[in-house]
């Protein structure tokens, strides 16, 4: 999918919700348990009830990766599902691979080819070379971690390297390298006070936006600096969303939820003139 494309389904249904499907057996409604295949189950409602309040789906791949054979099953029906049926949809693999340039040259293969995800998250500690071969496919996004929304991001991603955060130096340099146009970046809702600097850097980049909703990131802060005139965000929420309910209304209650966040979405958007 094209960032022209996406841009016309965040216009159409005044949101700029992606939702991860971070689905774990031990918190789904336990009815579904006695099913052949309660994941993809549990991923076709919350997608049934939610599709029309979305632009994105972001399936975690280590949820499905912890269930082997059965969960990549799982993971592949959900892709081939949302192909099918809401093809509009931007897919979001979050993989967060990287490694050097023939491993990563498979990983772009498993996840643009084999899978027909739209994007996948990935990795930029090893350097250019091993994000390069996913930036090699067409109409396809590479969302390189830049600024993450966990405790330990402040480990390393906010120390100063020969006067610049870490961060931004992953950002200025993988905006140098080819096909850089197919790039987006992960920038955690938490820490919304970085997304001027960071919008002064990447401009015209959409930024995937984790930490809104169960890990506390305010929205309107988020939006107050990462606006474009395209939009440029993806504001992801996962738990919040998917495990609203864990009763037999779960898909009704994620859709309510849902809704809530892009009720405030299409305000924002309004209020922007978008």
């Amino acid at each position: 999918m094209t960032t022209k494309e996406l841009v016309e389904q965040i216009r159409k249904k005044q949101s700029f919700l992606c939702i991860g499907l971070d689905t774990n057996l031990d918190k789904i409604p336990s009815h579904l348990l006695d099913g052949p295949d309660p994941i993809f189950a549990f991923n076709k409602a919350i997608i049934e009830a939610t599709q029309h309040l979305a632009v994105a789906y972001k399936p975690n791949v280590a949820f499905y990766e912890a269930y082997g054979l059965e969960g990549w099953q799982a993971l592949q029906k959900t892709i081939e599902y949302l192909n099918k049926n809401y093809p509009e949809i931007y897919t979001i693999a979050d993989a967060k691979r990287g490694d050097i340039g023939n491993t990563s040259a498979r990983y772009a293969k498993t996840f643009f080819s084999d899978l027909s995800f739209d994007s996948v998250t990935v990795a930029p500690y090893m350097g250019e070379d091993s994000v390069v071969p996913f930036l090699e496919f067409e109409n396809k996004h590479t969302i390189l971690l830049a600024l993450t929304s966990n405790r330990g991001a402040f480990d390393f991603q906010t120390q100063i390297v020969n006067g610049s955060a870490l961060y931004k130096k992953v950002i200025q340099t993988s905006q140098t390298w080819k096909n850089h146009r197919n790039l987006m970046y992960v920038v955690g809702a938490t820490k919304a006070e970085y997304f001027k600097e960071i919008r002064e850097i990447a401009p015209n980049n959409f930024l995937l936006v984790p930490g809104i909703g169960a890990q506390g990131g305010n929205l309107q802060e988020v939006c107050k600096y990462g606006l474009n005139e395209n939009v440029g965000l993806l504001i992801n929420s996962s738990r919040s969303i998917i495990y609203a309910s864990a009763e037999a209304n779960f898909a009704d209650a994620a859709a309510k939820k849902a809704g809530e966040l892009q009720q405030q979405m299409a305000s924002i958007l309004e209020k922007h003139e978008f």
